[in-house]
């Protein structure tokens, strides 16, 4: 079942993957939109969940995955939507989200 959301969060880099200029980018979803989306959405693989994201003009397929550190489900934010969006690390990231299957 398809499920769209919609929520402001900050940009942030998961310190235990910067290597060497490999940086790896969240956004960390209202802990409402993850529970929605656990209630409604079938898990993969590592628990994770397909999405439709949106941020800006930019729009791509990706999976959240659930993270015991957060308390919620994460969304990984590639380099070349980082760039094309103007986002940096600690800004706010306007997210349209929508559960794919």
């Amino acid at each position: 079942m398809d499920e769209d959301f919609a929520f402001t969060a900050d940009l942030w880099r998961w310190e235990a993957r910067d290597q060497a200029g490999s940086s790896w980018f969240f956004v960390s979803l209202p802990f409402e939109v993850s529970d929605a989306i656990d209630d409604v959405a079938p898990r993969k693989g590592f628990g994770s969940v397909r999405v439709e994201v949106t941020i800006g003009a930019s729009t791509w397929r990706t999976s959240v995955f659930p993270s015991a550190e957060q308390k919620t489900f994460v969304l990984p934010v590639k380099k070349s939507v980082r760039t094309a969006e103007g986002l940096v690390e600690g800004g706010p990231c306007r997210v349209r989200l929508r559960t794919v299957e």
